[in-house]
């Protein structure tokens, strides 16, 4: 059993126990998060598509913790110019285990 979840602007493949890294969301840890966009859902009933989500459809998680991703280099470089530029960047992320698939 399957779904594909809209979980804070991206689509995700998700399965019961599967532990998902996902943009910060706005919960505490150890809170329980409902997701009401679910565009496909597969259980043991057959293959659901929704138009464009299935209805009565949730994937209900719970956010184990908060953290940052790995650090990603932005270097720019002008050959025979003098010109480089290096930045750094981190993303916020937040650890979710899915509970349930409801629908």
């Amino acid at each position: 059993m399957y779904a594909i979840v809209e979980i804070a602007g991206q689509q995700f493949k998700v399965e019961k126990d599967r532990k998902v890294y996902v943009h910060r969301l706005d919960a505490e840890e150890g809170a329980q998060v409902e997701f009401n966009k679910v565009y496909l859902l597969d259980n043991e009933s057959g293959v659901k598509v929704g138009t464009p989500t299935v209805e009565g459809a949730s994937v209900s998680a719970k956010v184990l913790s908060h953290l940052k991703g790995d650090k990603v280099i932005v270097f720019k470089k002008k050959r025979r110019k003098g010109y480089t530029k290096k930045r750094g960047h981190r993303q916020y992320l937040t650890q979710i285990q899915i509970e349930a698939i409801n629908g």
